[in-house]
């Protein structure tokens, strides 16, 4: 076979002669040179040539190939909207809490521990109104200082009793919180404020813990008593020993959440065996948002409480006596059209990404953020725990250089301030608190969650919050991002949209939130800081400035190692189908008012399988359980109309069962004990 490719004076095949490298060239180049004038000049190589000898001996490199990112992409519209005045509260005021009527020590305490001096809007408004023993319903942006709003009045209230506390006495006060993060974060916050009045015992109890150690804690006695309400009607079902005698005061924090989360039925009966015991108690409710949920519970729960939203009395202010009786009129949609309050020192941006581009984008903005810029802390948020475990792994692998990169005394000077950390609600407790604690405590990082950490966490310093995919409602919107600028500090958001999500833009403003645009190129230019994803080509100069043709390269080149690292594995391939699916799945469940912007349909799903590392459209995804989609099934001649209608809705229960179901359980249990003729009873 080798002669036979060979020429009769065994030369190399005269193909392969009529296409020299560039080296070549060069050569000869300067050899005429060096001959003088004497002989005629060469004519110029055209350039097309040179490009075909570049790719040429980059061929001979092993390179996968890979669709193009930059082809075949919807266009990105032009988002026109007018633009909006956002809500925004005073969050500091300057009033200190020494000009309250609270003990000297709990003062001292709130100055030196907490190191806080001057009041908060929301605190000025809400202390005196429970120091009188009111109820009250407490609206507030999030990062305000709702906890201290009401926990300064509770410990004031509990330490000033005639009776001192006795820990054998049970709880004197229940403050429920939806997630077992914010139930440790306010569990810390009082166990500061009760630094003086060691008598008092604060406890917490939440799912994911040993109930043993926790009946044990009950049987010695916990005074305030922060729970997540499943854990607490478990607790009040199984546990003798807890008791609600001498309980005074019922707090619900991120009542919205609360009610989201479907703990309605456990707050019920809650609330019920709380009456059981005693009926005369103080109740306070606080949100950042104000839903019918909300109200409902309100109306059960507390009597004749005070309401206070201070966002509300900024906009009494700012608008004239008319347009007051124009909303007091038309309050029964309020809470479609609900303005919500925005930390003023907070900067809001959203990018148009096709879907195809979003890995990558994503990456660079990463990279651009938290590797070279210095003391970045970012959140993103995903709308499943797959998501979050599949592009956690995804990252730490390809962007950090592996996991041995996380432990302390491993570093690269690539990588060294990338860490990324995971939270999610299918992880262990304990490792949910360790990932929270170690987070709370660090200096910069990236932490990929669900909405477990959007309600109520106080995490300092988070500079940057990124929603990789867009939240059900405004007021989600607003959760997420009150993650960042809190308590007077600066912070950013970016939303990550497709290009036919765009009218979720308009969505925020007509609920007066403005966000402004940034652009993906700005974005993926960041790679042209790192030089891992550098093309590297013989003879290329090297390059200066943002050359959009070698962003657009550098972007091929991370993208080819992201679909290398999931296509290393038959493993990997498969987790990355799972999360690809549960992204599906989640996007279903938008609601009906907004299916107008996320439509199952308007996803092109190859172009979404490449933002999971997939190089095509996976073809084993089963039908996802659409609203206009019905499984085909063939009929059983022997089966009876009315037996079908029972089974349908046996499989439609069983897929409502589940918060974002896979689809994957398709099977329904049909078999059923036929009784012999001879066994069958008489009526």
């Amino acid at each position: 076979l080798k002669r036979k490719l060979q020429s009769p004076h065994g030369n190399p095949p005269e193909k392969r002669q009529r296409k020299p490298s560039l080296n070549t060239f060069r050569k000869g180049a300067t050899e005429a040179d060096r001959r003088g004038k004497g002989n005629p000049p060469q004519k110029p190589v055209p350039k097309k040539q040179l490009t075909d000898n570049r790719n040429e001996s980059q061929k001979s490199r092993p390179f996968i190939k890979t669709s193009s990112l930059f082809k075949n992409n919807p266009d990105i519209p032009e988002i026109h909207r007018k633009a909006v005045q956002q809500v925004q509260e005073n969050v500091f005021t300057t009033d200190s809490f020494s000009q309250l009527d609270l003990h000297p020590h709990l003062i001292s305490t709130i100055n030196t521990v907490l190191n806080i001096s001057s009041m908060t809007s929301v605190q000025k408004q809400t202390i005196p109104v429970l120091l009188q023993g009111r109820d009250a319903l407490v609206r507030s942006q999030t990062g305000s200082g709702k906890t201290l709003a009401y926990g300064i009045p509770l410990v004031q209230s509990l330490q000033g009793m005639e009776s001192k506390i006795q820990r054998s006495d049970g709880p004197y006060a229940l403050v429920l919180v939806p997630t077992r993060e914010l139930a440790l974060q306010s569990f810390d916050t009082m166990q500061k404020l009760l630094k003086p009045f060691t008598w008092i015992v604060p406890g917490v109890l939440m799912g994911g813990e040993k109930r043993k150690s926790e009946k044990a804690r009950l049987r010695k006695g916990i005074n305030i008593l922060i729970s997540t309400p499943g854990r607490l009607v478990d607790h009040i079902k199984s546990t003798e020993c807890i008791h609600f005698r001498h309980t005074q005061w019922l707090i619900i924090d991120e009542a919205d959440r609360i009610l989201d989360l479907g703990f309605e039925k456990d707050v019920a009966v809650i609330l019920n065996t709380l009456n059981a015991h005693r009926e005369t108690r103080q109740n306070v409710l606080l949100s950042a948002t104000l839903t019918e949920g909300v109200t409902r519970l309100a109306d059960i729960s507390l009597n004749d409480p005070v309401s206070i939203s201070i966002a509300d009395e900024i906009q009494k202010v700012l608008k004239p006596a008319s347009q007051k009786d124009r909303e007091a009129s038309s309050s029964s949609n309020c809470t479609e059209q609900e303005n919500f309050a925005v930390p003023e020192k907070l900067k809001q941006y959203f990018v148009m990404v096709p879907s195809k581009l979003r890995l990558v984008t994503l990456a660079a903005f990463i990279l651009g953020k938290c590797k070279f810029e210095k003391h970045h802390k970012m959140i993103i948020f995903f709308s499943s725990c797959e998501q979050v475990e599949f592009y956690y792994d995804l990252l730490v692998k390809v962007l950090a250089g592996g996991p041995e990169l996380e432990q302390p005394g491993h570093s690269s000077p690539s990588s060294v301030s990338l860490r990324f950390l995971r939270l999610h609600g299918d992880m262990e407790q304990e490792e949910r608190t360790e990932v929270f604690q170690e987070f709370l405590k660090s200096k910069t990082g990236v932490l990929l969650c669900t909405d477990v950490a959007a309600r109520g966490l106080d995490l300092p310093q988070v500079t940057w919050i990124v929603q990789c995919n867009a939240p059900a409602s405004p007021a989600e919107y607003i959760h997420r991002i009150g993650r960042t600028a809190r308590i007077g500090y600066h912070g950013n958001s970016l939303l990550v949209l497709a290009p036919s999500e765009a009218g979720y833009v308009s969505l925020l403003a007509s609920h007066k939130i403005n966000v402004s645009e940034m652009k993906m190129e700005k974005v993926l230019t960041s790679l042209m800081k790192d030089d891992r994803f550098k093309l590297h080509r013989p003879g290329r100069k090297k390059s200066c400035g943002t050359n959009p043709q070698e962003v657009r390269e550098r972007a091929t080149v991370l993208q080819t190692k992201f679909e290398n690292h999931v296509h290393s594995s038959e493993g990997t391939v498969r987790w990355a189908k799972k999360a690809l699916q549960s992204f599906l799945c989640a996007y279903t469940t938008y609601p009906r008012n907004l299916k107008h912007i996320f439509h199952i349909k308007s996803l092109h799903l190859g172009h979404v399988a490449k933002s999971f590392g997939l190089r095509d459209a996976p073809q084993n995804l089963t039908a996802l359980p659409t609203a206009g989609s019905k499984k085909k099934t063939k009929p059983r001649p022997k089966r009876s109309d009315l037996l079908k209608k029972t089974q349908g809705k046996r499989r439609l229960a069983e897929i409502l069962r589940s918060e974002y179901s896979s689809g994957m359980d398709t099977k329904v249990r049909r078999k059923k004990k036929r009784r012999k003729p001879g066994n069958q009873q008489i009526p």
